[in-house]
């Protein structure tokens, strides 16, 4: 992310960025489906609860499809299955927050 010009913060886990004071200040979050202690889906569940509404870009090694429809169900902006190519991801994460606010890209 930091070569595109855009920042990024990372979270030891699903409680730790749930439990951070200022969540709603980012623009889009990147998680993994399987995660210890909380899952990525229970993540977002918690975040569409909580009435978030920021753009969530699901990874996963795993190919379930019930598990993808509950992500989508939930308002996920894509589903990406691991290894995931540099331009898929960001691709969706220009599409997740918007192109008027994509930095210049280098070297595209």
């Amino acid at each position: 992310m930091m070569v595109t010009g855009l920042g990024c913060s990372t979270f030891d886990s699903a409680p730790a960025f749930l439990n951070d004071p200022g969540p709603n200040d980012f623009d889009c979050l990147i998680t993994d489906v399987r995660m210890p202690g909380m899952s990525g889906i229970d993540l977002l569940e918690r975040m569409r609860t909580g009435g978030s509404d920021m753009p969530v870009i699901m990874l996963t090694s795993v190919l379930d499809s019930n598990t993808r429809a509950r992500a989508l169900e939930l308002g996920a902006q894509a589903w990406l299955t691991k290894p995931v190519a540099d331009d898929a991801l960001l691709d969706q994460l220009k599409t997740a927050i918007g192109a008027e606010d994509w930095p210049d890209e280098p070297g595209r």
